[in-house]
């Protein structure tokens, strides 16, 4: 029987690597989002700074792997079987929601998962015991540390406002200090502002990053501490003095390293702090193993975790390699970064395309805060707003000269902000000893800057503030989720022993697998498409074109030919997959209208007959995919809500028109792959030809509709897809037009 313990240590063991790699995936955000935004150094610089970081911090870690053994729960008031089953539904139940967060790139706090995933599972387990000894359900405070718990729900909610208001308010005063021409004025105030960086950058690693180190003595900590005003005062009267004389004397650009000491301070503050969420569970398991085999005479459901409350200092080289896999996870992790993209596309200063859409509450915002901002201006001086207007003037800002594509989403300065602030905040509440998520912090503190930096203008508020929302939710949805599958898994171990252990093993694996999958094949329509963005140049545009043409009416005219076929059948499952793929198609043209703007910022200054010939291409594209989704929606819905199908004749009178319809179709797709348009003519008849049928077809209904052979949801169906195939029609002859003559000029 003690041989299954050890079967669960080497099973925590295993999800603790697993854990690591997802978790790092995770919070890969929290250290590299400023550097990589600003395009501080290469990636590779970035990642080796960062790489850096976390080895000193896994290795200089902080002790806090007791918050897995004992700052939820009380362990003295547990048995061994019990707190394993604790331990192994955290480890399970962290790797599925963490991987979950990574897959949709949404950053959430390890720590608040790690918390609350502790608590639902210690709760699981202590009402078992409450209800097998007849105790009364008051007595579960004896079991959980329920202040604890508490203590961190307050520090999430107040720091996730703090943050996000320090944020605003240090970016605004630096960007009127230093404007958009942010290099100029760096040379007059670059020293003071890297004394301040750099001071609170370096306050924030030793009280952050080495506190209660085991490679740190406890008298150089209590020097530390006793000496930290003076450490900070000379250490700012020395940084403000080496900033001043690089600047004035080598012309050196500070911000850069302010940036990448940030990295590298947030980098060792995550490893050496964090690590506890992803091995410390382990760890702990360890331990209790450790305790059963140091009492070979008490059983294990009759002995009592009492040693896990004693102080534990970690095995150093434990953390050593939980170092290299964070490091080899950095490196190699696609999810990683997913996640920092979706915070750097929240808070990068130009428009464009938004990964989030509009909801209610932002729209309302937007408005509320124009309103009160229009309001407030009146009592402004002109000459204070005339002043803020040329700080914030964005046209002053030094120009990217390289692959448009590769420009930074914000500048040095808020990237140096941004790690700044969140520094101050994280090194502050450590020392009052407050619980908070760095996750959430760095974060908001991103976030309040780019709202400060007029990065959320209003072509791209609302869908900036859609995503934050969609973020902040998720976190709350974090610790819900975290906690409720916590305690189902505890139940589903404590009732039903080792078999649900490797049950819920195969289904985590599985999970992970399809998550994997997922992920996998959204990461390559990614790269499809940047690909494609690259490949947008005047030579290649044409064929571009072609092949993009080809394949959107190959698409169009296969989903038309199983719509109507479909009906005549009257095939639920057809009609629903081919609404699926109707809507993908619009997704696809949706975000090639979306993206001309950026394709014709590419394109040479004197290619206007090109630019104009994409815009039109697309624009017919769009307008063919709009009116097919008209004619699949009311389809599907017609048979998924059980009503009558077409009559024979109608449906011989649709297949009619969709056999003219193919040949159409297929006339015009040769013509654009062979480069041919002698047949155009062609096209044109067969149009007119298929325009007849369509009229024809509407007299019929006509009729019918007269004699009361069909009834009014027959007719709305019929009619519609009637009038749709028209304008498809219409709008392909357009889009076959506009490729002829636009080949036809290019060659005079």
């Amino acid at each position: 029987m003690d041989n299954i313990y050890l079967i669960i240590v080497l099973v925590l063991l295993a999800l603790a690597v697993v854990d690591l790699v997802v978790g790092v995936s995770n919070d890969a955000v929290n250290f590299l989002n400023s550097a990589i935004g600003s395009k501080a150094a290469p990636r590779y610089v970035i990642m080796i700074i960062a790489s850096v970081g976390i080895l000193v911090g896994a290795t200089f870690s902080s002790g806090m792997m007791e918050v897995a053994r004992k700052s939820i729960f009380h362990p003295e008031m547990f048995y061994l079987p019990e707190i394993m089953a604790i331990f192994l539904a955290v480890m399970i139940t962290d790797i599925l929601l963490l991987d979950l967060f990574n897959t949709f790139g949404l950053p959430t706090s390890t720590t608040v998962s790690l918390v609350f995933e502790l608590l639902g599972a210690a709760v699981a387990v202590s009402l078992v015991k409450i209800m097998a000894n007849d105790e009364s359900f008051a007595n579960l405070a004896n079991y959980i540390n329920s202040a604890k718990a508490l203590a961190i729900i307050s520090g999430i909610l107040i720091s996730v406002v703090v943050a996000f208001i320090v944020g605003i308010v240090v970016q605004y005063i630096a960007r009127l200090i230093y404007s958009f021409n942010y290099i100029k004025s760096n040379q007059y105030v670059g020293g003071i502002w890297g004394g301040i960086a750099l001071t609170a950058i370096t306050y924030f690693i030793i009280m952050k990053g080495i506190e209660g180190s085991s490679l740190i003595s406890e008298s150089t900590m209590l020097y530390i501490k006793s000496n930290t005003f003076s450490i900070l005062l000379y250490g700012f009267i020395f940084w403000v003095l080496v900033f001043q004389l690089f600047i004035s004397v080598f012309k050196f650009n500070t911000l850069k390293f302010i940036v990448l000491v940030g990295t590298f301070a947030l980098a060792l503050s995550f490893a050496g702090n964090d690590l506890v969420n992803f091995i410390g569970v382990f760890m702990a398991g360890f331990k209790s193993y450790q305790i059963h085999l140091a009492n070979p005479g008490i059983s294990a459901d009759q002995l009592l975790m009492s040693d896990l409350t004693k102080p534990v200092s970690a095995n150093f080289y434990y953390l050593l390699i939980a170092g290299l896999i964070m490091v080899i996870t950095l490196w190699l992790s696609k999810k990683a970064r997913t996640v920092t993209e979706t915070e750097v596309n929240l808070s990068r200063q130009d428009s464009g395309s938004e990964r989030f859409g509009s909801s209610q509450l932002a729209r309302t915002l937007v408005r509320s805060a124009r309103s009160m901002g229009g309001n407030g201006s009146k009592f402004i001086p002109m000459r204070i707003k005339r002043y803020v207007e040329k700080r914030f003037d964005t046209k002053k800002a030094p120009k990217y000269k390289g692959n448009p594509a590769d420009a930074p989403s914000f500048d040095l300065l808020r990237a140096s902000v941004n790690l700044t602030v969140a520094s101050i905040l994280i090194s502050s509440a450590t020392s009052l000893k407050l619980p908070l998520s760095t996750t959430y912090v760095t974060f908001m503190v991103a976030m309040g800057s780019s709202l400060s930096d007029r990065a959320w203008g209003r072509d791209s508020a609302v869908y900036r503030i859609t995503g934050v929302m969609t973020v902040i939710a998720g976190w709350f949805f974090t610790a819900i989720v975290a906690f409720t599958v916590a305690f189902l898994i505890a139940l589903a171990l404590r009732y039903g022993g080792t078999f649900a252990m490797f049950g819920l093993l195969a289904v985590t694996a599985f999970i992970i697998f399809k998550s994997f999958m997922y992920h996998k094949k959204k990461t390559k329509e990614l790269e499809a498409q940047l690909l494609a963005d690259e490949l947008v140049k005047d030579e290649n545009i044409i064929k571009q074109c072609v092949k993009e043409v080809n394949k959107s009416l190959f698409d169009v005219l296969t989903t038309f030919n199983k719509t109507l076929t479909g009906l005549a059948m009257e095939d639920r499952k057809m009609l629903k997959q081919v609404d699926k793929d109707v809507e993908k198609l619009n997704v696809d043209a949706k975000k090639l209208k979306y993206n001309v703007y950026n394709v014709l910022k590419k394109l040479q200054e004197d290619s206007i007959e090109t630019g104009h010939y994409y815009v039109q291409v697309i624009d017919y594209l769009r307008e063919i995919a709009h009116s097919l989704t008209f004619v699949t929606g009311p389809s599907f819905q017609h048979i998924d809500n059980n009503h009558k199908g077409f009559l024979k004749v109608q449906n011989q009178e649709l297949l009619e028109i969709n056999d003219k319809i193919s040949e159409f179709f297929n006339v015009i797709i040769g013509i654009i792959r062979d480069n041919d348009y002698t047949d155009v003519s062609e096209a044109i008849k067969l149009q007119h030809l298929i325009l007849d049928m369509l009229n024809e077809a509407r007299k019929k209904q006509i009729r019918r509709i007269k004699a009361n052979e069909v009834g009014t949801r027959n007719s709305v169906l019929y009619l519609a897809i009637i009038n749709e195939a028209k304008n498809i029609m219409l709008q392909t002859i357009n889009l076959l037009k506009s490729q002829r003559d636009f080949i036809l000029n290019n060659k005079d």
